[in-house]
This record gives C-alpha cells, structure tokens and sequence, in this order.
C-alpha cells in the first residue's frame, strides 16, 4: 500500500522532542535505531514509524502493523530529526505514558535503585540498561535527575526502557513512606563492596556525578558502601557512576 512521506514541517517538529519542554507539551518521545525501536513497539504507543523504503522492505511484518503510522522519508528528512552521528533507517515517536509517580507498598525482599541527581544521558541510559541486565526493574529518580525520555538516555538504554520503570518523586519522602526498608549508599568511607554478596535488598542510592549523594539523603542511609581501588597509593579520584552501579549490582544480587 502508498504511504505517506515525511514533510519538512514534521521533521522539524519531531526535532523538537529533543527538548524536554517540547516532549512534555506533546507527550511524545524518540527511539531511533531498528533494535531499540523494535523493542519499544509492544510497550509503548505508537505514534509516527518514520523509515526509509529499504527499511520498510526488509521489515514487512512491522510496517504492515502498523501501516497507518507509516512516513517514508529519504536520508534528509531523517538527518533532520535524528540526534545520532551515524544515521538510523527508522524512527519512532511514541506518546509518553502517563507520568505515575504513585508508589504503592515495596517489597522488602526486593532492590530498588534509586538516582539522586544523576546528569548525564548517557550515564542514565546504561543505568537502566544495566538494571535490565541484573533483573532489578523499579527505579526511582529525583526531580533533579535527567529526563528519561531524552533521546540520548532512549538510545542507551539499547530497549531496556520497555522492562525497567522510572519514576521521579522526592527520594527522602519515599525513603520515610518505606521505613524498615535497608538503605544503601555509595560514598567514600564505606563498607567495601567485596565483602558484600547477595546482599539484594532495600534501597541502594546511586548520586551525582560531581557532587555525589546529597546531604539530605547521607543522614538516611543505614549501609555505607565504597568500592575500594586495587592500587591505594594510585588511582582516579572515583568511578563513573554507570559502571559503580553495575559493580554494586552485581555483588548485590549474583550469589557465590
């Protein structure tokens, strides 16, 4: 069947979800890439699937589903709205879904993570993709953290998006709505996390990547956790905090 193209005016505007205000007055976000857009498309709602004609060949299952979402564009249109260096052959906008900040009761019994002020996209986009990664599928972030939906977080999480919740609220609230729950923290004079194994439950707090965990967070945290240098006398002044999440994750919840 004909499909519709890609109109310059279109491409400017779903440019435009690049930014956040933008993306909240139209509830509308970007996936870009055949991976991440594939692994998107039964999560969340479709509202435009803009691709090239040689895309839509070798992918008939998907633009037959979804045939009245279609806009064939030609690599201009495409390099108009895309963010990405090297260019994707297929686009997606999905409708944003409602912003549910409500939090019912937690397990205790399960690992939460929770990001405090984390700014950096691509650092949030491995976050979620890691949480995937460890089976750890609830995270909650601060008003202060980047928008999840931003283009560069959507293309590193690499389709986790579709398995791992983000939520944005106040931190300290949740943690004194939860009492009883443990709460961990990464700082500097901690627990070593080698001697921690399994230990997959509560709350484990993930801060800034300059200033780290706020103050106000520090005075409610019960285990104070560190991942100590192999060489003491010679090392960074600390770790991305992407890859320290992956390392607490994953003492956290692989057993020996």
């Amino acid at each position: 069947m004909p499909f519709d193209t890609l109109s310059k005016a279109k491409a400017k505007e779903y440019k435009s979800l690049s930014h956040k205000k933008i993306r909240d007055e139209l509830g509308l976000f970007i996936a870009e890439g055949t991976k991440c857009v594939i692994d998107l498309l039964d999560t969340f709602h479709l509202e435009r699937l803009i691709c090239t004609t040689a895309w839509a060949h070798e992918n008939e299952v998907y633009v037959e589903k979804f045939a009245d979402k279609v806009l064939l564009s030609d690599k201009r249109g495409i390099e108009i709205v895309s963010s990405l260096n090297s260019l994707p052959e297929v686009i997606a906008i999905f409708e944003k879904p409602f912003a549910e900040n409500r939090v019912d009761k937690l397990d205790r019994d399960k690992l939460y993570l929770l990001l405090d002020g984390i700014q950096d996209p691509g650092n949030i986009g491995t976050i979620i993709r890691t949480c995937d990664w460890f089976g750890v599928y609830d995270i909650f972030a601060s008003k202060t953290t980047v928008d999840v939906y931003n283009p560069k977080v959507v293309q590193a999480t690499m389709g986790s998006l579709a398995r791992v919740r983000v939520r944005y609220l106040d931190l300290a609230i949740l943690i004194e709505e939860n009492r009883g729950m443990n709460v961990m923290g990464t700082l500097l004079n901690g627990i070593p996390i080698n001697e921690l194994n399994g230990e997959g439950k509560g709350f484990l707090i993930m801060g800034n990547e300059g200033k780290g965990i706020s103050e106000e967070l520090k005075n409610l945290i019960h285990k104070r956790i560190t991942i100590p240098p192999v060489n003491p006398a010679a090392h960074p002044d600390s770790l991305n905090v992407a890859i320290a999440t992956a390392i607490c994750l994953s003492k956290m919840t692989l057993k020996k």
